[in-house]
């Protein structure tokens, strides 16, 4: 049995037991991950093709440790006008290894912490009295422009697309 899953912005193909390299994971060393972007499902003759992912199914997986992938030299040279420029970088990268591929029954991956502090917000916000409008716009000025983005999507503020984060806090408040 294999998968496709999508894992940091990257598509994999996986099976159990595999071990692969992605970008670096905020989860720590040892901690189970959850992925549920699977996008196709394959055991044997049957495939399952998701549009665009498979409801219900999902990819566990273990993560084993954080590392730095090799050195990448980046070398920019005009020739006949002595222009040289040496870079180099190595990429972050998470080794982890499948645990189980899940077709279906599979419950949804707990939200990020960030994604549950935007909703929390908001019911402080309104819980508070008028007095205390100040203090809402510096709670407001620590989240992320995503955050207010969504925010702004919930209270029904329209061209919120297109607002840079200044322009966010103003309507929010």
């Amino acid at each position: 049995m294999y998968a496709i899953v999508e894992i940091a912005g990257h598509q994999f193909k996986v099976e159990k037991d595999q071990k692969v390299f992605v970008n670096r994971l905020p989860e720590d060393e040892g901690k189970s991950v959850a992925f549920d972007n699977v996008l196709l499902i394959g055991d044997g003759d049957k495939v399952t093709v998701g549009a665009p992912a498979i409801d219900g199914a999902q990819v566990s997986a273990k993560v084993l440790k954080h590392l730095k992938g090799d050195k990448v030299i980046v070398f920019k040279k005009k020739r006949r006008k002595g222009y040289r420029v040496k870079n180099g970088h190595r990429q972050l990268l998470t080794e982890i290894q499948i645990d189980t591929i899940l077709a279906s029954g599979a419950k949804p991956a707990k939200k990020a912490k960030a994604e549950t502090k935007a909703e929390k917000e908001p019911a402080k916000a309104e819980a508070k009295p008028a007095e205390v409008k100040e203090e809402t716009s510096q709670d407001l000025s620590k989240l992320t422009v995503a955050e207010l983005k969504e925010m702004a999507k919930d209270k029904g503020i329209t061209g919120y697309s297109s607002m840079k984060k200044a322009e966010l806090i103003a309507a929010l408040s």
